[in-house]
């Protein structure tokens, strides 16, 4: 049998019906051999980086793949394109966005993947919705919980729980 890989994403987007997309993102995941063990609630921020567009949805997931990291990245990347994302502005508005955030223990410096995310402590939407489903998963750089590092993030822009 193989090995079971987690892996914790962060999914998000801006436009269009974001609620719809999210959800399509999660089946095509789970389409893409990835067993969504957990799922936090929906949380919508106010842009980052660049502000001038409408608010984000973002969830965070913890997904079970028997892939690896490089191959699990090709595979978030080809969903980003089949749902119609295309990379045009850096920080700019998008219909979705799948970010890995951890994968296992892994420390991964190579072009075009780092894990854990490079930016993950500085950013509260990611922190939140993740510290509701791994408050105590410790990030293998800076060996501190995710609990602990949303409550240092000095980012402090407006998380809330999108009902």
């Amino acid at each position: 049998m193989e090995s079971m890989n987690i892996s914790y994403l962060l999914i998000g987007g801006n436009q269009g019906d974001r609620l719809s997309r999210l959800a399509a993102a999660r089946d095509l995941i789970t389409a893409a051999d990835g067993q969504i063990l957990l799922a936090s609630a929906l949380y919508e921020t106010a842009a980052w980086g660049k502000t001038d567009q409408p608010d984000f949805l973002n969830q965070a997931l913890e997904v079970a793949t028997v892939r690896d990291a490089p191959a699990w990245l090709l595979t978030l990347l080809t969903i980003e394109e089949r749902m119609g994302r295309r990379r045009t502005e850096k920080f700019g508005p998008r219909i979705i966005d799948i970010d890995i955030l951890f994968f296992n223990n892994s420390i991964i410096r190579e072009p075009g993947l780092t894990i854990p995310h490079p930016e993950i402590q500085n950013r509260r939407f990611a922190l939140t919705p993740l510290e509701e489903i791994a408050p105590f998963l410790i990030h293998p750089v800076l060996q501190k919980t995710i609990r602990q590092l949303l409550e240092e993030c000095t980012d402090h822009l407006a998380v809330k729980q999108f009902v």
